[in-house]
């Protein structure tokens, strides 16, 4: 495995000055957002669709580096009932497909979006419970109606241009979990896979180790996220898992995402670190900063040593003591 960087961090720093800041670090790779929630600080989609030159160039200022691209990320909601930003990141993740399959980066990172409560709805809706009955009709609405035809055609479109799509499993979206994952994947092609994030496991009381053998054993892991959550276990008492405070209450949220090692002990990141490898994943390890109490730098510099200490990056030796 490979360490990398989603790079919308450094999004104050121009192209050149962030490739240098990650290689310096000692990092392998990076991950760019290419629009949509990640913006585009550090990939102009539309240049680089138009001009083979500027693919050309802009990716030589990667490879020259010693670095390469894990995936481009371009998270939104192509299924809001808010036209103007469902027509944005449908338009930003199709071009975003293109873009990696000119450019030979395998993995394109999104969310798989969230529909409304109907044709007629001003907001998403995301349905947590099957009762009152009126949820479970929503929810159902949403997957026949919106979330597999959606993806039944994206999903192809990405196969045709030989790239995978990582969903991040994140609360608030139709795919969440790893069974909401695998039944979408069912339901369309093996181009759709999971970006896994820890850190959105563990706040709904996942175990990411088993959700890695769970996912692993359908060679459904595209990509990874390295970010960290700490739960107060007090504060859930109060708020429950579903707390809706601001990120920033972090004295009374029931759980904060915290960099690498800041949440959960560096036993259980390198247990992650063994099932991706037993379980068929041989490719980078991308860390996400969302720490609300260490600046950039610090978060990162802390995600780098800690994940540096755990990673598996050699193939396995033969088992000579057999």
């Amino acid at each position: 495995m490979r360490l990398g960087v989603f790079t919308v961090l450094f999004a104050d720093k121009n192209f050149e000055e962030m490739l240098d800041y990650v290689k310096a670090a000692g990092l392998k790779a990076v991950e760019i957002g290419t629009g949509a929630y990640p913006g585009n600080a550090h990939c102009n989609l539309q240049e680089l669709l138009e001009s083979e030159e500027r693919r050309n160039e802009y990716l030589t200022k990667i490879t020259s580096r010693g670095l390469e691209i894990s995936a481009f990320s371009c998270h939104g909601n192509p299924l809001s009932p808010n036209k103007a930003f469902a027509e944005e990141s449908d338009r930003v993740l199709y071009d975003t497909i293109r873009l990696a399959g000119l450019t030979d980066v395998p993995v394109v990172n999104c969310f798989s979006g969230t529909a409304g409560d109907g044709e007629n709805a001003a907001y998403p809706n995301w349905p947590v419970a099957p009762w009152p009955n009126e949820y479970g009709e929503i929810l159902k609405w949403q997957w026949e109606e919106k979330l597999i035809p959606y993806w039944k055609k994206a999903g192809k479109y990405a196969k045709d241009h030989n790239v995978k799509i990582g969903l991040e499993l994140h609360g608030g979206f139709l795919v969440h979990t790893p069974y909401t994952l695998l039944k979408l994947r069912e339901e369309t092609c093996d181009s759709i896979g999971a970006n896994l994030d820890p850190s959105h496991l563990w706040w709904q009381g996942i175990d990411p180790v088993a959700a890695i053998k769970i996912l692993g054993k359908e060679n459904a892991i595209h990509h990874f996220h390295a970010k960290d959550t700490y739960i107060d276990q007090e504060n859930v008492n109060m708020y429950g898992l579903t707390d809706m405070q601001p990120y920033g209450n972090v004295q009374t949220r029931a759980w904060t995402f915290r960099s690498v090692g800041c949440g959960h002990s560096l036993q259980e990141w390198s247990d992650m670190m063994s099932s991706l490898r037993t379980f068929g994943y041989d490719y980078v390890v991308s860390i996400e900063h969302e720490d609300p109490l260490m600046s950039i730098e610090e978060g990162f510099t802390r995600a780098v040593k800690n994940l540096q200490s755990i990673l598996i990056e050699e193939q396995p030796a033969s088992m000579w003591w057999v």
